[in-house]
């Protein structure tokens, strides 16, 4: 996961935003039609086009017969099972090719809700970071929940004392007091882990969470935690980003980004000679 996410922040902080943060719109047009055409050239490149076009044709024609003969059970229940048979022959066929651009649509996704789902917290309010102690871990290296605290820099402070809970979680009030991305320090003797705490300004790639759980791959802008870490995840309170007329926060996103390709890749499919 680490080294995905390093690689695809590398290529993604190149090529995204080329119009400054502040300007969303022209990365939530391009990306999603980009992944359209390039779904369009996966399928035609390894799907089975004849194939699809043969199971497609026969949906239709069974189905015909069973609008055509719907008071003759003898046909309508063949017809229906056969159509049944074509339709699963057909989605069959799309099988691969949606495996095959699994990790690119999921690489630009998770990049665009990085970069644009999420806003920098206002300077003078409050927030909550929560500390998930990894219990295999923490356990090892002699670490628990009494034994950690957090060390702030100058700009954040302490709203509240820290509450510290049996499952393994404690948790701080920060409060806001100036703009910049701050990094905040959690220790445990020798041990740390860092979290990145980005407070007022302009739009930029912010990160709301930092984890080594799978969900890592869907908050790419920080580094993973090492495995044998004793911090499982570090949660930040998130505000979504305003998007103005695009869909905000992260399933806008999500289904703005699945919604326009899908609508790219079927207004373009002829123009490609795809059979979808």
């Amino acid at each position: 996961m680490g080294l995905f996410n390093a690689v695809s922040s590398t290529v993604f902080d190149v090529l995204l935003a080329p119009l400054g943060h502040a300007r969303p719109w022209f990365d939530l047009l391009v990306w999603p039609v980009l992944a359209g055409v390039v779904a369009l050239l996966v399928y035609k490149k390894i799907s089975n086009q004849a194939g699809i076009a043969k199971a497609k044709n026969g949906i239709a024609v069974h189905l015909l017969e069973v609008v055509l003969f719907k008071d003759d059970l003898r046909v309508v229940l063949p017809a229906t099972a056969k159509a049944l048979g074509k339709n699963a022959l057909y989605l069959g066929y799309n099988i691969v090719p949606m495996v095959v651009m699994f990790a690119p649509m999921t690489a630009i996704l998770v990049q665009l809700v990085a970069n644009y789902g999420y806003a920098p917290l206002p300077v003078g309010s409050t927030a909550l970071l929560v500390v998930d102690l990894d219990d295999a871990a923490s356990t090892a290296a002699g670490v628990s929940v009494r034994d950690v605290t957090l060390k702030l820099p100058a700009g954040l402070s302490f709203d509240a004392p820290p509450v510290r809970t049996s499952d393994g979680e404690i948790a701080w009030r920060l409060r806001l007091d100036e703009p910049g991305d701050h990094v905040v320090t959690v220790q445990a003797g020798t041990l740390a882990e860092e979290k990145l705490v980005s407070v007022g300004g302009a739009a930029r790639k912010v990160s709301p969470l930092r984890t080594k759980s799978w969900e890592a791959l869907l908050y790419p802008a920080e580094a993973v935690p090492a495995a044998d870490s004793f911090v499982a995840s570090i949660t930040l309170d998130r505000l979504d980003q305003d998007l103005g007329v695009f869909p905000s926060g992260e399933s806008g996103i999500l289904g703005w980004f699945f919604g326009f390709s899908l609508l790219a890749g079927f207004a373009l499919k002829d123009r490609f000679g795809v059979t979808l």
